[in-house]
């Protein structure tokens, strides 16, 4: 990419009650050496102190809104529809940027590239490193990325994927947990230059709204991954995943 060329990014955080850990967050996005970047906080209302700690970087973030929404994924939608980015990252209040060049790194591995993605690092709840997602996940970060790679399931985090606005879709609200992969698959499906940067973007906790509601979370991407790849892979693909967890645990 060429050094003139610097695309306004819009880093997107969604928070309800985040207050425990948003600060964190804030200060890994405002201290990016990247020098074009929008950013948006979207607030579902949040009763805790959220609202006092973002105030204090107020200066630095283009667009703060409080309100109430419908859930995670109509707070995402809210923000993709305020952002004005030729490009767009969604970071969750409890993530956090690898360092301060992560955005700058990420940006000059490609010229022009549809999307941007890389690796990301699981963080216990004390902020502390257990593995990359790779490792710790048996989905593994695809060399080349396509809409076909998430026939397994989510294999890139959408803290490590910076997608060109223009081809990012709204999130599907019929989808509760999931939305996040549907939307990740109509995304590729629509890029063409895909880019595999080979960075490590983000630090995130376990334990989000997927674990939290894993019985519905499994419900939901059957039904997203079939309607992409067909009944009867699908199923054959979900033998593959169940088969080769039963034998994680024996061994």
């Amino acid at each position: 990419m060429s050094v003139s060329v610097k695309p306004l990014v819009s880093i997107i955080t969604v928070c309800f009650n985040a207050g425990k850990y948003i600060e964190a967050t804030i200060q890994s996005v405002v201290s990016q050496t990247y020098p074009n970047i929008e950013y948006l906080i979207i607030d579902g209302a949040s009763k805790d102190n959220t609202l006092e700690v973002v105030n204090k970087y107020r200066s630095k973030i283009a667009t703060i809104v409080s309100e109430k929404d419908k859930g995670l994924y109509d707070a995402m939608n809210k923000g993709m529809q305020l952002a004005t980015g030729e490009y767009l990252l969604f970071l969750n209040a409890d993530d956090v940027l690898t360092d301060e060049h992560v955005i700058a790194a990420m940006m000059s591995t490609c010229h022009n590239a549809d999307v941007y993605y890389g690796e990301a690092m699981f963080m216990d709840e004390e902020g502390k490193d257990i593995g990359l997602r790779s490792t710790q996940t048996p989905h593994k970060v695809p060399d080349q990325l396509t809409w076909k790679s998430l026939k397994y399931g989510m294999v890139v985090s959408h803290q490590a994927f910076i997608i060109r606005k223009s081809l990012s879709p709204l999130y599907d609200l019929n989808y509760k947990v999931c939305a996040d992969i549907d939307w990740m698959i109509r995304s590729l499906k629509g890029s063409h230059s895909v880019c595999n940067t080979h960075i490590v973007v983000a630090r995130f906790r376990v334990g989000g709204t997927s674990k939290q509601r894993q019985q519905l979370a499994w419900k939901e991407r059957y039904k997203i991954l079939s309607k992409y790849y067909g009944h009867l892979p699908n199923f054959t693909h979900h033998l593959f995943i169940g088969l080769r967890y039963i034998f994680s645990k024996r061994y």
